[in-house]
């Protein structure tokens, strides 16, 4: 390994601002190659590590956790590294063609199905010579691009079953979520075409259900807001399974000073998946939310734990529906279900968690209502708004009929 390692240095201290194209990308193509060999051999050590249970050395049960935990990738990537080395086993054409560089890692994954033990046992059960399907597929991964080998795999695993039961359409569905510094995930998904078709029969529901006057989100960016909107429906229903105990909630850790205290306070707030939020994002979240007083030690121990209250109790929440029927922001009339109780002067800053100190608003109205738009009642009953600019939100009335 220790000339591997001297390569590499020397490979990555070479200047490249004074290179041109043609030797940028002759380097590049080599350095691909490179890239596809070594992918190999990583693979072909997974497997060995598999097969000699060297997991086990650490004090864990299967490779994939030893990726995940020393190698600090992701599930789905361990057990795509895993899986590819199982399928060069079994399939020694690809192993060569990878090891050589003429492959890359991405087209021995899409490769790898063909190599699944239900899938080997399907083809010796067809009769299917196996060392054909291993050159045929290894000379498409190497030669054509790679949507002519999807095809390709994707027809001979059709094949080896034609006339067998419809598939499970779970087995096909996959959601992987990567999160980022500041917090914030993103991720992809697939799904079956029944799967779609409910995941967007219910984003649709309340994509159209929430159109306001002067709505300007993009398509995708009401999606998002109507998927966010999906997961407060279930959250609040208290439908979901309990996790060991307790009830699924957002949970945010806030120190007792950033609470009271105005400013925004960037970083200040922990939620339970490891994100940092700042004050201002966490007292929003509390404003409809439970509170629970945790007392620490100078060590970061808790030393006292007192009761969990919420900040706005059921009897409160059920007089606050009745009297504003929905969201209260100018143009939007969000249903009740969907709202979140908003204190018009801030409980962490001594406002009344009273009637006559809270309002109804939905989610995107309420975020707005914390990053400077106004909500005020008048006195007699009807809700006014206000921009960041102090200009009102006016719906224009009706032109009367000619």
């Amino acid at each position: 390994m220790e000339p591997l390692s001297v390569a590499l240095d020397e490979l990555a201290g070479a200047g490249l601002a004074s290179a041109f194209g043609p030797e940028l990308l002759d380097r590049l193509g080599a350095l691909l190659v490179a890239q596809h060999r070594i992918a190999a051999e990583v693979a072909r050590t997974v497997r060995a590590c598999e097969l000699a249970g060297a997991a086990e050395v650490d004090g864990l049960r299967t490779m994939q956790a030893w990726l995940r935990g020393h190698g600090r990738m992701s599930h789905s990537a361990a057990a795509g590294l895993v899986r590819a080395g199982r399928a060069l086993e079994a399939l020694p054409a690809l192993a060569e063609a990878h090891a050589a560089g003429a492959v890359s890692a991405e087209a021995v994954a899409t490769i790898a199905p063909v190599a699944a033990e239900k899938n080997l046992a399907d083809a010796q059960a067809a009769g299917v010579d196996l060392g054909e399907i291993d050159r045929l597929l290894t000379g498409v991964a190497a030669a054509r691009p790679h949507a002519d080998l999807v095809q390709a795999v994707r027809h001979y695993l059709t094949g080896l079953d034609p006339d067998g039961p419809e598939p499970d359409p779970t087995e096909g569905r996959r959601l992987s979520i990567a999160k980022h510094a500041d917090g914030s995930i993103s991720g992809r998904f697939d799904l079956d075409a029944a799967g779609g078709e409910k995941l967007q029969a219910a984003l649709e529901s309340l994509l159209q259900a929430g159109r306001c006057a002067g709505d300007e989100r993009t398509r995708p960016q009401a999606q998002a807001d109507a998927l966010v909107q999906l997961c407060d429906l279930q959250l609040a229903a208290g439908t979901l399974p309990v996790l060991r105990t307790v009830k699924p909630h957002v949970a945010v850790v806030l120190g007792a000073a950033d609470l009271v205290d105005p400013a925004v306070g960037p970083g200040a707030a922990e939620l339970g998946f490891g994100a940092t939020v700042s004050a201002a994002r966490a007292r929003w979240l509390a404003c409809d939310g439970a509170v629970t007083r945790i007392v620490m030690g100078p060590d970061g121990a808790p030393l006292d734990v007192g009761r969990t209250h919420r900040v706005v109790p059921p009897h409160l929440r059920r007089a606050v529906e009745r009297r504003d029927r929905g969201c209260v922001f100018t143009g939007c009339g969000a249903p009740t279900h969907w709202c979140d109780v908003h204190h018009l002067l801030e409980w962490a800053l001594g406002g009344e968690t009273s009637l006559a100190n809270s309002a109804l608003l939905c989610e995107r109205h309420h975020t707005k209502v914390h990053h400077g738009f106004r909500v005020e009642r008048r006195p007699d009953g009807a809700w006014r708004t206000w921009r960041p600019d102090g200009t009102e939100i006016r719906i224009p009335q009706p032109l009367a009929a000619a």
